[in-house]
């Protein structure tokens, strides 16, 4: 029986960035691909704080980027051949704290802060979810959270309470600057599996990235750069890595 993987991508990028081209082999080897996309929910308020609309400018939006952004993922989605599914959790720069004084996120550094503990309640639900597609012929990724973004630790942190086997994979481009503390693959708990793309895959990959086209300025000054760096990524590593406890 063919395997089942599902990607969970805190945002709608991060899983093809970190792992379209691997998704998309996957997809032309017959296996079924999701992805699963935790924070696209649309805003609690359109009170949007200074922060979000600074981020809405750049990306340049407006007042609709959740909804734009949901576009631009059923687009990527397709060019890999993956199941999208869309949670209504709210980005970080959304969600309210607890006491309702601000969003849990106000500025640039307070996005990689890591775990919250207004999230908690969020996170045992969304276990809930997780938990309930885990199965023999499914395979869960969760990203390392590499970057400390507020976001990718509540997704692992759900992954991880969800009581699934899990597999891990390095969050693109955090991992170009923090995998260096944060590589299992020196602890024997942990299995690292490389996985081949071919050129094809790459190209796709490439192009997956591409349609999110209101968040290739948060990395890329263009689509060419970004293909370059794509490029470097995947041979600098041989290929894409995955990681299992156990």
């Amino acid at each position: 029986m063919k395997n089942k993987w599902i990607y969970l991508s805190p945002h709608f990028d991060d899983a093809v960035l970190s792992c379209g081209g691997l998704a998309w082999e996957q997809v032309q080897a017959g296996e079924k691909v999701e992805i699963w996309t935790i924070c696209a929910g649309e805003p609690p308020n359109q009170e949007y704080s200074a922060f979000a609309r600074s981020l809405h400018e750049r990306w340049e939006t407006g007042l609709n980027a959740a909804a734009q952004r949901r576009e631009e993922d059923t687009l990527s989605c397709a060019i890999i051949g993956a199941s999208a599914r869309t949670f209504s959790i709210p980005d970080c720069i959304y969600r309210m704290r607890k006491d309702g004084s601000r969003p849990i996120c106000d500025s640039e550094d307070e996005l990689f802060q890591g775990p919250q503990v207004d999230d908690k309640e969020l996170v045992c639900w969304l276990a809930n979810e997780i938990g309930g597609a885990a199965g023999e012929n499914t395979k869960i990724v969760s990203p390392l959270a590499l970057g400390n973004h507020v976001d990718h630790w509540l997704t692992r942190t759900a992954a991880e309470q969800s009581g699934g086997k899990l597999w891990y994979y390095a969050d693109y481009p955090y991992v170009l600057k923090d995998f260096a503390i944060a590589d299992p693959s020196d602890n024997g708990e942990w299995k690292t599996v490389i996985f081949p793309v071919s050129e094809g895959g790459l190209e796709a990959w490439m192009k997956s990235i591409a349609a999110h086209r209101s968040q290739l300025s948060t990395f890329w000054d263009d689509v060419p750069s970004m293909e370059a760096a794509i490029r470097e990524y995947y041979q600098s590593a041989g290929g894409i890595k995955l990681w299992m406890k156990g």
